[in-house]
């Protein structure tokens, strides 16, 4: 014959349980190695709201504005974030450099081909590079 346990139920009260196991189920949560059901039948917690409760209790998520909570940075974070941020930049600068470099090239070019072209073809080019202002429009600035 077979023995058969029999189990009892057993009510719990929030006294039950203590602080420690109340943060080590909200953190398991939270990183997403259990969810709530998983955790309830884990740790034979009774009632999901007992659980959601300790998630608004202890949890980094802010419940009434929907944001998680900002831990605050330790020097080292911070230290690393600036790093990685300075080098971001040194690469950023690097290739901005190359692109005044390479357009630095093609204007000098630009301006060899527009030198051979007025020389071949005896046009001129380019603007004059200080126009003369119209006797009209002198006297409209001189208004202002």
């Amino acid at each position: 014959m077979k023995e058969e346990v029999e189990h009892k139920y057993v009510k719990r009260t929030q006294k039950d349980y203590s602080q420690f196991f109340i943060l080590q189920v909200v953190q398991e949560i939270e990183i997403g190695s259990i969810t709530v059901g998983d955790a309830k039948r884990k740790y034979g917690i009774q009632s999901h709201s007992t659980v959601l409760n300790w998630l608004r209790k202890f949890g980094s998520f802010d419940w009434e504005n929907q944001t998680t909570k900002t831990m605050p940075k330790s020097p080292q974070q911070k230290l690393m974030e600036l790093e990685q941020k300075v080098l971001l930049l040194e690469k950023q600068k690097a290739r901005l450099l190359k692109q005044v470099e390479q357009a630095d090239k093609k204007a000098i070019i630009f301006d060899i081909m527009i030198d051979i072209a007025e020389k071949e073809y005896n046009i001129p080019i380019r603007k004059n590079s200080s126009p003369v202002q119209s006797k009209s429009s002198k006297a409209n600035t001189n208004k202002a």
